[in-house]
């Protein structure tokens, strides 16, 4: 007998013209031969999609359709459900909105009231169900409920472990430990979530950790705070740090595996009057292998960069806040550049990313190997490019313009707002005018924003008075444009945006900007005369973004002064 739900189900597919009635008859007339559902017979004959099943399921009862295979559930969601229940009843906490709790269900749960009640009790907060997958579900539970509640669990091993208030003279430690378990779920759980750091950051009361996905920090987990200078330690010995020495900064490197790739982590550690904070940078090696078409140059900014790195010599800067992708830019220009006839030298502070094929150099300032010291070695090492991590003083500015007047091609980052302030910038630092407007050959400034999410971005019509407030490109009497925004879903995490994209603002150094350089003209007059000769700036490169429906409005003024 079918029950009400499947009735239901049956319906709305008919009715959506995803099967027929002959489908319906020939799927009843197996189901009663075979004691099966009508519903399997049709998923097991391809006579209807699972996904497409599940939808015309959720849309008919008034549900959400969740589709759980890149969903990151809200672990304070999931905090507030017992995980023996919801594994044995197959339902997953999903998030929290508006103060209710939103839990997937299967089809048939989906009109279960005494399930409702008995989650809306366990949560003391009112229950909305979404529908999804059975095979997701008992998936994401093993991966939420392992994680969320192994971390716990560990906590508390660590908590009555009497020696894990201090592993300050441990200097190896079994692979089954609390603590070295704790540090590992932590890492492969920011890997699964795309974070790009990992923040350990002790406070009065407990142990906070914070994941940075897609430039924004999110509480990731909070721990009893006498766990602290276990997980402090456990870091330190994977990066090869001192873990007697509490009272400086240190930063080490360590590498792990994950789902077969290769994962470098750079770690930092900061004193703070509540202990020690950690910050482990996740290098993913992928990166690396970037084409600079990946890196969102729009065709004009492109063109003009090609431009410049393909010459023989000459100065290439990519500026930028910190984090703002300046690195990935160089290295993706070092892939296109990096030829068996060529010899390739960088020197970085720290090397982040191992490039095969290329010469890198640590600088190592307790030893003497500075920026400079090791740019003047390498300088006799017969190389045709030449890569400095960060203008950072004088005499490194100094030996990277000689270097580019002398037949070299130089790359390298400097810290400015924006592309024409780097002249200045180099001015301001002590090399003759005349140096620079000859060495310096194109300088990209960026910054990194993030994608709007494919799967639930919303089209609309923005008002003029918004429009002319942000100074968009348009003009009163023109049509309105048709723009996106973000909206929120399973895939997103509800954020609205997935991924991230930059924004580039490229100067090619012509000679009126040389001749401006040398007299020493104001950043304004620089910018005026390379938006005359068709240099785009960040913002209008994000005007152009938001255009193409891959970024919002919001997010650019967010990034962009």
């Amino acid at each position: 007998m079918k029950s009400q739900t499947d009735q239901q189900t049956v319906s709305a597919l008919l009715s959506a013209g995803l099967v027929t009635t002959a489908d319906l008859d020939e799927a009843d007339r197996l189901a009663t031969g075979e004691s099966r559902n009508v519903l399997e017979v049709l998923l097991d004959n391809g006579v209807v999609e699972r996904g497409d099943m599940l939808r015309t399921a959720a849309s008919s009862a008034g549900l959400e359709y969740v589709d759980l295979t890149e969903y990151a559930v809200d672990m304070s969601a999931a905090a507030l459900l017992p995980a023996e229940f919801v594994r044995h009843a197959s339902v997953l906490p999903l998030r929290l909105e508006h103060g209710e709790l939103v839990v997937a269900v299967t089809v048939r749960q989906a009109g279960n009231i005494e399930l409702k009640d008995d989650l809306s009790r366990m949560a003391n907060r009112r229950v909305r169900f979404a529908i999804a997958n059975r095979g997701d579900i008992d998936l994401k539970l093993n991966q939420v409920y392992r994680a969320e509640g192994e971390l716990n669990d560990l906590s508390h091993d660590l908590t009555a472990d009497e020696e894990s208030a201090d592993l300050s003279g441990l200097t190896e430690v079994s692979d089954e430990a609390p603590v070295v378990r704790f540090v590992n779920l932590l890492i492969s759980q920011a890997i699964a979530d795309r974070a790009s750091d990992i923040h350990i950051e002790p406070t009065e009361r407990d142990l906070r950790v914070r994941y940075r996905i897609d430039g924004v920090l999110k509480d990731a987990h909070h721990s009893p705070k006498n766990i602290q200078n276990g997980v402090v330690s456990r870091f330190k010995i994977m990066a090869d740090m001192n873990i007697a020495e509490r009272r400086v900064p240190q930063d080490g490197r360590l590498s792990v595996n994950h789902d077969g790739r290769r994962i470098d982590l750079r770690v930092a550690t900061l004193p703070t009057v509540w202990g020690e904070k950690v910050v482990a940078r996740i290098l993913d090696n992928s990166n690396t292998q970037l084409a600079l078409p990946d890196l969102g140059f729009s065709e004009d900014n492109l063109r003009r960069f090609e431009e410049s790195y393909t010459k023989p010599y000459g100065m290439i800067l990519a500026t930028g806040p910190t984090g703002s992708g300046k690195s990935t830019t160089l290295y993706a220009t070092l892939n296109q550049l990096n030829r068996p006839d060529v010899n390739v030298i960088t020197v970085e502070d720290p090397v982040e990313y191992r490039l095969a094929g290329i010469n890198q150099v640590q600088v190592n300032v307790k030893a003497g190997l500075t920026f400079a010291s090791a740019l003047r070695s390498i300088l006799r090492s017969d190389p045709d490019i030449v890569l400095i991590g960060e203008i950072r003083d004088h005499e490194t500015a100094q030996i990277a313009v000689e270097a580019a007047l002398t037949g070299h091609l130089v790359l390298s980052t400097l810290h400015t707002n924006d592309a024409p302030s780097a002249a200045t910038r180099l001015v301001e630092m002590g090399i003759e005018p005349f140096l620079v407007g000859s060495a310096l050959d194109v300088v990209v400034a960026q910054r990194l924003c993030r994608s709007l999410c494919e799967r639930c971005k919303e089209e609309y019509r923005p008002e003029p008075a918004d429009l002319l407030r942000v100074d968009y490109p348009w003009s009163d009497g023109e049509p309105l444009p048709v723009l996106y925004r973000p909206v929120g879903c399973s895939t997103c995490s509800q954020t609205g945006y997935r991924g991230r994209l930059a924004l580039h603002e490229v100067m090619t150094v012509s000679e009126e900007i040389a001749r401006l350089t040398v007299a020493r003209a104001a950043t304004d007059e620089i910018t005026r005369s390379a938006v005359q000769q068709g240099m785009s700036e960040l913002k209008q490169d994000g005007w152009l973004k938001v255009a193409q429906g891959r970024t919002s409005i919001a997010e650019v003024l967010r990034v962009v002064v």
